[in-house]
């Protein structure tokens, strides 16, 4: 769910295909990611009041698995804002407006007209959801991550006969490419195959007149990091 400079979205198992083609759970699941625009986080929005039903979210999930018959279960939501600008949102292979299995929201900090920023959102989003990067930026690289990453290099650097500095040197040129490879704004546009993020949202802001600053993202897999049997 977007609203202007807002944006929510959530994940909402069930156990069978055939249950996320009902009208009522997909309703449901609408509902649930509007509400999750004033919620701060999941228990916030278990707690929050359901619209025409006097109970609250917990307590309709309850009761639409009684009238589903099926377990269900509201894994999780995250929220992005702005102060000026706009939250841009992408759905990859929806079955309905705002309902689909991987959901990307971006966020755009500008003055720029909100045409602008939905053109360029779209491009970033759909280019987030289809190479899943690890951070916004090198600094926000989980630091555990990068070591790890700097350690293999290392060690598969003086394995072919290297020296210390030399291994070291070498691994500086290979750091730059796993940040290309990892890291949004590093990363090469899928969209046109050559131009880096950041200048692609550059490009924008001085074509624009205004300046454009990517200062978020969320993407949610469904299903991703559940064991399946």
């Amino acid at each position: 769910a977007v609203d202007g400079t807002r944006g929510a979205v959530i994940e909402l198992n069930a156990e069978t295909d055939f249950v996320a083609r009902n009208t009522e759970f997909q309703e449901f699941a609408s509902t649930l990611a509007g509400l999750a625009l004033d919620a701060g986080d999941l228990d916030a929005l278990s707690a929050a009041d359901y619209p025409g039903t006097g109970r609250n979210v917990a307590e309709e999930l309850t009761h639409k698995i009684a009238t589903i018959g099926e377990n269900m279960s509201l894994r999780r939501m995250a929220s992005l804002s702005v102060g000026s600008g706009s939250i841009v949102s992408y759905m990859h292979n929806a079955t309905a407006p705002g309902l689909g299995r991987i959901g990307v929201l971006v966020a755009l900090e500008s003055t720029a007209g909100a045409d602008v920023l939905e053109g360029l959102g779209k491009q970033i989003a759909m280019h987030i959801a289809a190479t899943s990067p690890a951070s916004l930026s090198v600094d926000d690289l989980d630091p555990e991550s990068v070591q790890r990453e700097r350690d293999v290099l290392i060690e598969q650097a003086k394995a072919s006969g290297k020296p210390q500095e030399i291994a070291e040197k070498m691994v500086q040129g290979r750091m730059k490419k796993y940040y290309q490879e990892v890291v949004l704004l590093e990363q090469t546009s899928v969209i046109d195959g050559e131009t880096r993020i950041a200048d692609v949202v550059a490009n924008a802001g001085k074509e624009a007149g205004a300046d454009i600053a990517l200062t978020g993202y969320v993407r949610f897999n469904l299903g991703e990091g559940i064991e399946k049997e």
